[in-house]
């Protein structure tokens, strides 16, 4: 039983305080209306992608919190004031926000024990991250007609403090949603553990190192790195590949490359592992499904492209 609360009961509490607390700020910025201030931040950017004020709103969101800006989007479909097409190209335009919000820690993971190396890394996932962004504008441009010109237009104020009404609105609307993140959440995240239990993760690592061409075109010191990244994700990478670099196994090239390289084909397992679960707890399963797969695809085919451009450049 300790080894069921340590492995599986915590680490899911975790998970779910943390989406129900993007939840809950997603419902109290809807009931304090600001997602029209936000939008604001990013309409510019929003006005080229096609996108109206609530993607514009859940890109600032984004910023400071990626699930946030997910139960934002969720709610605005579930409501009818977003299709199917509008709430992909937006969750695929908030990339670059996402990356911004994860990126202190993977620095300051990475810095410490590669040096420079974590500089190149960090900087060459920026840029799949703007390119990413870049391009879901032009696909907004492409599949999107241009939102309606809305007039700016005065908010009646009403009697009574905003935040009173806001609280009370946030609470009304978390109690009403987050039984479906808790029963949603809960069974995708008791399935991937047992899974991993079970060695499913570690057979497609096997596979993938078995059977993707690109890796034997590699070091073998390059080979444990991406292995680890795929299996324990990117702690575990960093430590050998600082080992690696610090004895003269691999250049600074060749651990970048290593680390990109893992960061592709991570991408699966990412997805079942973390993504999954976060998204079905804001969106319909179908919807949230695709939403993990073209997320992943497009993450996935940046850092191949940011990659082989360093490749290209460095080797």
């Amino acid at each position: 039983m300790d080894e069921l609360w340590a492995a599986l009961i915590q680490p899911m509490t975790r998970v779910l305080i943390g989406l129900a607390a993007g939840l809950f700020v997603a419902s109290l910025i809807e009931g304090l209306q600001w997602t029209r201030h936000l939008a604001r931040l990013a309409a510019p950017l929003m006005r080229q992608a096609h996108l109206g004020p609530v993607p514009g709103a859940a890109f600032a969101l984004a910023f400071f919190s990626p699930s946030s800006a997910n139960a934002l989007l969720g709610e605005a479909h579930a409501k009818g004031e977003l299709s199917g097409r509008e709430v992909m190209l937006a969750n695929l335009f908030n990339s670059l926000p996402s990356w911004i919000t994860h990126t202190p820690s993977i620095f300051f993971l990475t810095w410490p024990v590669l040096g420079f190396p974590a500089v190149i890394y960090t900087s060459l996932t920026l840029l799949a991250a703007v390119a990413r962004t870049l391009f879901t504008v032009g696909l907004g441009r492409a599949l999107l007609p241009p939102p309606p010109q809305v007039a700016a237009m005065t908010v009646p104020t009403t009697p009574g403090s905003p935040w009173k009404k806001g609280l009370h609105s946030a609470w009304r609307r978390f109690k009403k949603r987050v039984p479906r993140l808790i029963f949603v959440a809960v069974p995708i995240y008791v399935a991937m553990f047992y899974l991993q239990k079970a060695g499913a993760f570690e057979a497609t690592e096997r596979w993938l190192s078995a059977h993707v061409a690109l890796l034997g075109s590699l070091k073998p010191e390059s080979l444990g790195i991406i292995v680890l990244y795929m299996g324990a994700e990117l702690g575990a990478a960093v430590v050998a590949a600082g080992s690696v670099l610090h004895s003269g196994g691999l250049s600074t090239q060749d651990v970048v490359f290593a680390l990109l390289v893992g960061n592709v084909l991570s991408t699966p397992l990412r997805a079942l592992r973390h993504q999954l679960p976060a998204y079905a707890a804001y969106f319909q399963p179908r919807l949230a499904a695709k939403l993990v797969a073209a997320n992943q695809l497009l993450r996935a085919a940046s850092i191949l492209a940011v990659a082989w451009l360093y490749h290209g450049l460095a080797f």
